[in-house]
């Protein structure tokens, strides 16, 4: 790869990845606002309805501006981020599946919480992004 090449790919990662934490940064604003506005901001339905359009919209933008991030980069990057997400997925699955059975059958003593298996996953992915770029250096 030419220096040009090397200079052009670097300007294309940084726009995907400055592009990826806005979208991240909307959706996660709209998430609190949509959890919260009810609470503390407004008592309107239609708002509260309005709200969870909006960031279920903002998500998929967040969605495909990830999609963009990960098309643009390199092999070592994308098998990195592919095995992260494969044991972050598993994980969540599995461990999901059984946190919601536990609460299922009381077995328990609090409602079992997304917020828990969100985190589960997050702290997974990460780990799995930190291993990964350990093992292929």
């Amino acid at each position: 790869m030419t220096s040009n090449q090397n200079n052009s790919w670097a300007k294309a990662m940084k726009k995907n990845t400055v592009n990826l934490a806005i979208w991240t940064m909307a959706w996660t604003s709209s998430l609190a606002l949509a959890t919260f506005g009810p609470e503390y901001l407004w008592d309107n339905q239609a708002l509260t309805i309005t709200g969870i359009l909006v960031n279920l919209g903002l998500g998929v933008g967040m969605i495909l501006a990830n999609k963009r991030h990960l098309n643009g980069l390199d092999e070592m990057q994308k098998k990195i981020q592919l095995e992260a997400l494969a044991i972050a997925l598993g994980i969540g699955v599995i461990a999901g599946l059984s946190y919601s059975l536990l609460d299922q059958k009381n077995i328990i003593q609090s409602d079992a919480q997304i917020s828990y298996l969100l985190m589960l996953i997050s702290i997974t992915y990460a780990i799995g992004v930190f291993v990964g770029r350990i093992r292929y250096k």
